[in-house]
């Protein structure tokens, strides 16, 4: 869970979908390596677990829960959550850069302590591409953009879809764009040929704007042993009950994986449909925070009334 019940710096959302990175007990080592690799970065804040629900979370209160930063302007939020996911590239970030030097230093950082996936170096998509797995087993994909084409941001979110979900991509991006209220189609780049798992006419490369942020998703050219888990999973910051409910329903297709706000799509992504009431309580009174968390430990989808109300202790 990522409620923020105890914050220094106290940081409201700047995304309305911001990546949640779950690691185990490594979240505050692995914030600092990120705002030290990249020039453009910084730590927001952190909140701390509380006593309430440790016998579920098994972390002892007042240690670090999660620590949001920034890398280029695009917000993340870093989770100390066990041992139970681990990363990998299913989902990955694109950070695209205007010359060879910057990218040949970014990966340099990058690669120290973690494993090269796609070498650095001309591809026929790219003049200058590389996917890198960190010391901490995220992955990034590193690309130096053409000039021709739409503006994109310099870091995108990028799903791709393997196993039983391989041929699916464009599929899941008209799914989401009938889910979310705010969506704008972007780029779509198919696949000339059967290309291992992947179907003539599967997507190679697509992306589409989610509210505020860029994503992109492919079918997988490769088979792969490795499909999307809760390592890493998108936060829905939601103003209303309404919005709770509505993408809860649109979105949510695996009853099991129902806990504390989170879920699971038909294509195994997890998100967090989260309130920002739980960024804007006051952090001063333990007590109150407890209570609400107690509440939230209960909850599956997450219903703000009923959070406020324990968080009063009426």
């Amino acid at each position: 869970m990522t409620s923020y019940t105890e914050t220094e710096n106290t940081v409201e959302p700047r995304q309305k979908i911001t990546p949640n990175l779950w690691f185990n007990d490594q979240a505050v080592e692995a914030a600092e390596f990120y705002t030290s690799v990249f020039e453009n970065a910084e730590i927001k804040g952190t909140t701390h677990y509380p006593d309430a629900g440790q016998e579920m979370t098994g972390k002892e209160a007042g240690s670090v829960m999660t620590v949001a930063f920034e890398v280029e302007g695009f917000s993340f939020v870093a989770l100390n959550g066990g041992p139970e996911f681990s990363f990998n590239p299913s989902i990955s970030f694109f950070v695209s850069r205007e010359t060879k030097e910057e990218m040949d230093e970014l990966w340099a950082r990058l690669v120290d302590g973690g494993e090269v996936l796609i070498q650095l170096d001309k591809h026929p998509f790219s003049d200058y591409y590389g996917w890198v797995q960190d010391r901490y087993g995220v992955t990034w994909q590193l690309i130096l953009p053409s000039n021709e084409g739409d503006w994109r941001p310099d870091l995108v979110p990028s799903l791709m879809f393997t196993q039983d979900n391989v041929n699916k991509a464009e599929e899941a991006i008209h799914f989401y764009t009938g889910v979310f209220a705010d969506t704008e189609l972007g780029h779509l780049e198919r696949y000339p040929e059967d290309t291992g798992p992947a179907k003539k006419g599967a997507l190679a490369f697509g992306d589409l704007k989610v509210e505020d942020v860029w994503l992109a998703v492919m079918d997988t050219g490769v088979e792969q042993d490795f499909a999307f888990n809760e390592a890493i999973s998108l936060i829905v910051n939601c103003e209303t009950q309404d919005e709770i409910d509505e993408l809860w329903d649109a979105l949510s297709a695996a009853p099991e994986a129902e806990q504390c706000g989170w879920l699971k799509d038909k294509y195994g992504v997890s998100w967090q449909i989260t309130p920002t009431m739980l960024n804007e309580l006051p952090d001063d009174d333990p007590e109150a925070n407890a209570r609400m968390m107690e509440a939230l430990l209960e909850m599956k989808k997450l219903d703000i009334a009923g959070l406020q109300t324990a968080y009063d202790g009426n």
